[in-house]
């Protein structure tokens, strides 16, 4: 949906994240938080797909056809088919819904001014800043922030702002919501902290990465190298 390019610095940005990850655990993550997280954790409380998934949709007798073809096999696959659906729905429907409304109804001078587009160097560093805020009031997640990633990249945002945003489908509002009813109101702040950290750092260190490899020459549309996507 929006270019070799982007799915490019996905693959390469993902295992930077991480590594930036794993040092901020290292130096700030104590073990009594991680026991209390644990403990929270051990109370079993439920989210809206738990019930669903504690359900034994397993087939173990016959060969692979046989299971399939089963009563049991047809109920199983029916199960997991809606169940998955289910998980993706909202984010499949309010993705497009969300980025259309913002492309109509939002005026692009906003998001020129809000990505300081008139200061490449400052917004190359600030767009993976706010990638992770814009992801966070989105509500979606999955496929369905891709659609507004588009809109982002189209008015203004840097590049590495779209792969921060991208990663952190991670932190919108009710993976939040699901992570402190699992892990407790501190460890969600920290996560929430460190996550945007590193999301953040890796878009920047993505883009530093790509644009080190395009060449430097640059064309018109706001100093972007002439090889990134127009996707309008």
């Amino acid at each position: 949906l929006m270019g070799w390019q982007f799915a490019a610095a996905e693959f390469v940005g993902g295992p930077i994240m991480i590594m930036i990850l794993a040092v901020l655990f290292r130096a700030f993550l104590k073990k009594g938080r991680v026991e209390e997280a644990r403990a929270q954790a051990e109370k079993g409380l439920r989210g809206s797909m738990e019930g669903h998934a504690e359900m034994d949709m397993s087939v173990s007798e016959g060969t692979l056809v046989q299971k399939i073809l089963s009563p049991r096999g047809f109920t199983a696959i029916s199960h997991l088919f809606v169940a998955n659906w289910a998980s993706v729905i909202r984010d499949i429907v309010l993705g497009p819904l969300i980025a259309g409304a913002l492309a109509a109804w939002v005026p692009e001078t906003f998001w020129k001014a809000f990505f300081i587009t008139d200061q490449p160097q400052l917004a190359f560093v600030w767009g993976p800043l706010v990638g992770p805020i814009v992801s966070v009031a989105s509500f979606v997640c999955s496929i369905g922030n891709v659609p507004l990633a588009a809109v982002l990249w189209n008015n203004g945002i840097s590049f590495g702002g779209v792969i921060s945003f991208i990663f952190a489908d991670l932190l919108i509002l009710p993976i939040l919501s699901i992570k402190r009813r699992y892990y407790g109101r501190w460890m969600t702040v920290f996560l929430f902290a460190t996550f945007s950290a590193a999301m953040a750092l890796a878009g920047l260190l993505v883009e530093l990465i790509f644009t080190a490899r395009s060449e430097a020459r640059r064309e018109g549309k706001e100093g972007r190298h002439r090889w990134w996507p127009d996707l309008e």
